[in-house]
């Protein structure tokens, strides 16, 4: 089964975008560096960051967002930066003047049925899930086999939480991935029980 894991870049207090919705420093790792990440992206990072990143998008085949990431990114203008398929989960359709073409987008009602059908369409690859309030959801039903966090070195004090508005306490092991870029660490921890 296609392992799946919740990834954002995040502050170090916890949050991936301001009270505004805004990321303000938080990618600026994503400009610092000389190597260029993706041939279109415009991003030049660190080589380090360049070697982890690449490798992670890679290994994707399915992103999991909510409606809020894709109104706002306009669904990446049906370029997923990684794999192949997006699933949105809202409760409303697809736009429908949106990409006609864009036939690897898919739309669930719910974070548990965007997961399966995240899955069925990875084929054995990884699927992500976009933290946040989509990626806290899938965290508290135990879809999530890993944590992924790329931290920034800020603190943005208030704002939208890498995990929502989940609570409870769950454990995760040690961090079987550390990486020290540049004005960033990526980090990934298994969840406990997976």
């Amino acid at each position: 089964m296609s392992p799946v894991l919740m990834h954002a870049v995040v502050s170090v207090d916890g949050f991936i975008a301001d009270a505004d919705d805004q990321v303000g420093h938080l990618f600026d790792w994503y400009g610092n560096g000389d190597v260029p990440l993706a041939d279109d992206a415009g991003f030049q990072v660190s080589a380090v960051s360049a070697e982890y990143t690449r490798a992670m998008w890679d290994s994707l085949g399915v992103i999991v967002m909510g409606r809020h990431l894709f109104d706002a990114t306009n669904g990446w203008n049906a370029k997923p930066p990684a794999g192949e398929h997006v699933v949105v989960v809202s409760h409303r359709p697809r736009p429908a003047d949106w990409h006609p073409e864009a036939s690897h987008y898919h739309f669930a009602g719910d974070v548990a049925e965007a997961v399966a059908t995240a899955r069925e369409l990875a084929d054995g690859r990884s699927v992500a899930v976009t933290a946040g309030d989509v990626g806290g959801q899938a965290f508290a039903l135990g879809l999530v086999d890993v944590v992924a966090m790329d931290v920034a070195p800020v603190v943005l004090g208030a704002g939208k939480r890498f995990f929502g508005s989940v609570a409870g306490e769950r454990l995760l092991d040690d961090p079987h991935v550390v990486v020290q870029g540049d004005r960033v660490l990526h980090l990934q921890y298994r969840v406990r029980g997976h």
